[in-house]
């Protein structure tokens, strides 16, 4: 399937495919309400082969300085980047470059804390932006990285694989939360994959999702999805 204007999907089991690399294709995300950000979390699934960088969720806003918002960010195999406000905080994580990720990402403004959780893992915690706040109206963009407020693309950054799974909230998601999410039973209030609102730009095709994940503290199981 293919939509080139303003949409609503049920994509539960379903993928946007970004098949090559490209500064033209992209899906901007159509949140549940925009309001002003003190706190959030984003998650989402990809897959991809790509070993160099690249973005998997991109935020501005319409204010001077407007890139890098918050933007989760792939250095491979070791790095991953969360941008707040256009500070970057820089994460080593574990190289699993071929293979399905589970990213989220949360921020809360009053403590400034930043978390990130791969694969249910979480990673040590740091501070970025105490007391900063985001403002609407802002732009939400998948498969590529905003260098301007809705645009400023390049190629070199862009995804190339597929995601699926993207939820945000307007608030900090506990331990229990992530797990929830994994089983994929919490969907999100902000932007959610089960009713999502979306608008695709060049090359971008939903897709049946193939083959879905059974996740556990340490284990993670593969099965064909029905």
């Amino acid at each position: 399937m293919y939509c080139a204007r303003r949409c609503f999907q049920y994509m539960d089991r379903k993928v946007f495919l970004f098949p090559k690399e490209t500064a033209t294709s992209y899906i901007t995300l159509k949140p549940e309400q925009s309001e002003p950000l003190k706190k959030f979390t984003v998650c989402l699934q990809s897959y991809t082969q790509l070993t160099r960088e690249h973005s998997l969720f991109s935020m501005a806003n319409s204010g001077t300085e407007s890139d890098n918002t918050f933007l989760i960010y792939l250095k491979p195999p070791n790095y991953c980047m969360v941008y707040i406000n256009q500070e970057e905080i820089r994460f080593r994580i574990d190289s699993e470059v071929l293979e399905l990720k589970h990213t989220c990402a949360s921020w809360d403004s009053d403590t400034g804390v930043v978390q990130l959780w791969i694969n249910g893992k979480a990673y040590p915690r740091r501070v970025s932006n105490k007391g900063f706040t985001i403002l609407a109206p802002y732009s939400i963009i998948l498969g590529q990285e905003q260098d301007s407020y809705g645009g400023g693309f390049d190629a070199k950054q862009s995804f190339v694989g597929e995601i699926s799974d993207v939820h945000m909230w307007d608030y900090v998601l506990t331990f229990e939360d992530i797990n929830n999410v994994l089983s994929n039973v919490k969907n999100g209030n902000v932007v959610s994959w089960k009713s999502l609102w979306y608008e695709s730009k060049g090359e971008v095709f939903v897709q049946p999702k193939l083959q879905c994940t059974s996740w556990g503290y340490s284990t993670r199981q593969y099965y064909p999805c029905s």
